[in-house]
């Protein structure tokens, strides 16, 4: 569930460059830029747990 979530949120800063660089997106790339980064501190907050 961990990676799952991982490349969720890789995929989604990939989204938010793009859109970035695109500039066609308008708001809904930079939202899911916080919900990646959300994701990836969420990852590192809770650290590993076995």
């Amino acid at each position: 569930m961990r990676s799952l979530l991982y490349i969720i949120a890789v995929i989604l800063v990939i989204g938010w460059a793009l859109g970035f660089f695109v500039y066609s997106a308008g708001q809904l790339i930079h939202v899911l830029l916080v919900i990646a980064v959300i994701a990836i501190l969420l990852r590192l907050i809770g650290g590993r747990r076995v």
